[in-house]
């Protein structure tokens, strides 16, 4: 038995000096990361105990960031054509930076309703992720918010918005984010109303990229729940992409596919927030890709430029916990 645990011992050591010294790979996205539940906030509002994301005690309190007030100054309170349904497109997404493929989505989405669906756009909205997202390369909730809100206002969409809610506050789900907004909207505002003075609720519904349905067809990567949720209480439009098989994630979907719209894109459009920030990173020009006040505006700040540095020392930060870690629990073993 003394001879067994020398041997032991001595492999344990030879395993922990071989891990000490070997790099790192977690791959392109790095270690899983999990969202910090702190927040700051100053009111709640609660989800009547009919919503489907109602709790066992029938009410779930839902928080709000310090001094939020729903932005609907250009939401269409009036439905045109009385015989459509009143619809809000929601993006939810990291908008690090904005670019011109996130606003062209909301015209592609335009299209679309307006020629294969019994809806009538009545608002359209940009929802920035919570910095609790803890995503590589993105920045702070202030500076996104803020060119968002340039690019809504930059462009001829006049019924654009941004909402700063998911933003400035801890982590929250796509589901309860599409809640928060058919809270606001129905039960807030009332929806809407025809010429002729009769109420109308407003359809919410997600409009996103085909890389979102494909991790929606993955399994374990969303709960069974919360797809239900989405897919089956409120719905998608999905802008098709180069690269993605979009037929493929949809069969896994089957389900819901009444509920999911696939938008083409006819004239195809690969520009992506990670592009972009590997073009300044270089200290290329991105004028074009993005609107040009939001181009000033990450001039003006200098912001991404630091970006890899910053990457790197997480990294290392994150290697040195890590073997750290090791170390605790091989001294444990021996």
């Amino acid at each position: 038995m003394k001879a067994y645990g020398k041997c032991c011992n001595k492999y344990l050591s030879t395993q922990l000096l071989t891990a000490l010294s070997r790099p790192l790979n977690h791959g392109a996205g790095g270690p899983p990361r999990f969202p910090s539940h702190k927040s700051h906030v100053s009111a709640t509002y609660l989800v009547p105990s009919c919503s489907p994301m109602a709790t066992t005690d029938s009410q779930q309190k839902f928080t709000n960031p310090s001094n939020y007030s729903f932005p609907h100054d250009r939401l269409n309170r009036v439905l045109r054509d009385p015989s459509k349904i009143p619809l809000v497109l929601v993006a939810c997404g990291s908008f690090s930076p904005v670019t011109y493929l996130h606003l062209r989505m909301f015209e592609m989405a335009k299209d679309y309703v307006r020629q294969n669906t019994n809806y009538e756009i009545v608002g359209g909205y940009l929802s920035p992720v919570s910095d609790m997202y803890k995503k590589a390369g993105l920045l702070s909730a202030n500076h996104r918010v803020e060119m968002c809100t340039i690019a809504a206002d930059d462009i001829s969409t006049p019924w654009l918005m941004v909402d700063p809610w998911e933003a400035f506050q801890s982590y929250q789900r796509t589901a309860v984010v599409l809640d928060h907004f058919d809270h606001e909207l129905n039960t807030v505002l009332g929806g809407v109303q025809t010429e002729d003075g009769e109420h109308r609720n407003v359809q919410v519904m997600l409009l996103a990229g085909s890389d979102l349905i494909s991790t929606m067809s993955e399994p374990g990567v969303w709960s069974h729940e919360d797809l239900d949720h989405i897919l089956g209480r409120y719905g998608c439009f999905i802008i098709e992409r180069a690269g993605t098989d979009v037929d493929q994630a949809i069969d896994s979907l089957a389900r819901w596919r009444h509920n999911i719209h696939i938008i083409s894109q006819l004239i195809q459009n690969d520009v992506s927030s990670t592009k972009v920030r590997l073009f300044l990173r270089r200290g290329l020009s991105v004028r074009y890709l993005l609107p040009s006040r939001v181009v000033d505006y990450i001039d003006e700040n200098n912001l991404y430029i630091d970006e890899a540095a910053a990457a790197e020392k997480e990294k290392e930060r994150e290697q040195q916990q890590y073997k750290k870690e090791l170390v605790i629990s091989c001294i444990k073993a021996l």
